[in-house]
């Protein structure tokens, strides 16, 4: 009986230690097998129960059963550990090169309508101009009447304004969302004495359908030249050489007439197409030009609402959207694209 008490024992101690050492659950099973199994030792130590004595028998058969029961837990423990790590398979896919080397993060770049923004402004900023900015909620003074727009002209509805409601804007002048960047002419010839050179880029809001060719959100730069002596052809030369600085030192200009409340005489400005050199083409609807800007001489009642003196002071001003520049440059045909985080199209802009 001793003997196989010790074999007992003995085998208890082995089967454990193998358990333990298991690495995943095929080689657990194996363990199970070898000591569990129909052929397994312990199977054929009981097996020899019949020879022992009677009165050993119990002894005997409750010591087998008892190493029987703690293999089996051993091997449900160790069962339950290895369930608990990730298999083979995922840890492969989970592994870390660390010799390899670091990925570099990608780099953002400035938004096609930034560039182009920036590009304008860099053109007058070597013409002597300064860039300064304004406030996006203006008052209806600044933004209508101060440019010479009361509030019975029927100027004002060329602009669909957006306007504050009195009580959450807390005041009973009315306020409105800016529908042009002019309103800074005034606010800089307020605090500034001539001589004036300034470009203003900023947003503009107009309640407006969205289109290809329109949108209610929207950039804007205006331009504003206030001196002695300034005279139309003054506006004329900054402008025909702003176009050929942007567009190509071979671009033609044209001027024709439009009407602007707030200067006197108003003009547009055209290029030609650079795309059929002014024969004719879809971009320029067979005109052979490219309108970009409205512009003219700062009108003599702006000028007086400000304290400048008009018969000493002359001026011109201009307006331009940055979208549309773009898009002629870029033969860009839908402005919602400039706000469609569309990388594929960004992407095009280095």
């Amino acid at each position: 009986m001793e003997a196989l008490r010790k074999e007992l024992e003995t085998l208890q101690a082995e089967a454990l230690e193998l358990v333990k050492k298991s690495v995943d659950a095929a080689q657990l099973e194996k363990v199970r097998v070898s000591f569990l199994g129909r052929k397994a030792r312990l199977t054929a130590i009981l097996r020899q129960l019949p020879t022992v004595p009677p009165e050993e028998r119990p002894v005997v058969g409750q010591l087998a059963n008892t190493v029987k029961r703690a293999i089996e837990e051993g091997i449900e423990a160790r069962r339950a550990a290895l369930g608990s790590i990730p298999s083979d398979e995922i840890l492969r896919k989970d592994q870390i090169d660390v010799t390899l080397p670091g990925r570099r993060p990608s780099l953002g770049r400035l938004h096609p309508l930034t560039q182009i923004i920036r590009e304008i402004c860099g053109v007058f900023v070597e013409m002597g101009f300064a860039v300064m900015e304004g406030p996006e909620v203006e008052w209806d003074y600044y933004n209508f009447e101060a440019l010479n727009i009361p509030e019975d002209h029927p100027a004002r509805d060329m602009w669909d304004t957006f306007w504050i409601d009195p009580a959450s804007a807390r005041t009973s002048t009315p306020m409105l969302l800016r529908t042009h960047t002019s309103p800074m002419q005034i606010r800089i010839m307020e605090q500034t004495r001539p001589p004036v050179r300034v470009v203003v880029p900023g947003k503009c809001y107009r309640y407006e359908a969205v289109d290809a060719s329109h949108e209610s959100q929207f950039d804007q730069v205006e331009g504003l030249a206030v001196d002695e002596q300034i005279t139309f052809a003054d506006l004329k030369g900054t402008l025909h050489t702003f176009a050929r600085r942007l567009f190509g030192k071979d671009r033609k200009t044209r001027f024709r007439c439009d009407y602007f409340p707030f200067v006197e005489p108003g003009v547009d400005m055209s290029i030609d197409c650079f795309l059929c050199k002014g024969t004719g083409c879809r971009l320029c609807k067979d005109t052979g030009w490219l309108e970009i800007l409205g512009a003219g001489m700062v009108h003599p009642n702006v000028l007086a609402r400000v304290g400048y003196d008009p018969a000493r002071y002359t001026g011109f001003a201009f307006g331009l959207g940055p979208a549309r520049v773009a898009m002629l440059k870029y033969g860009i045909e839908d402005i919602r694209f400039f706000h469609g985080n569309d990388l594929r199209f960004l992407r095009q802009f280095p």
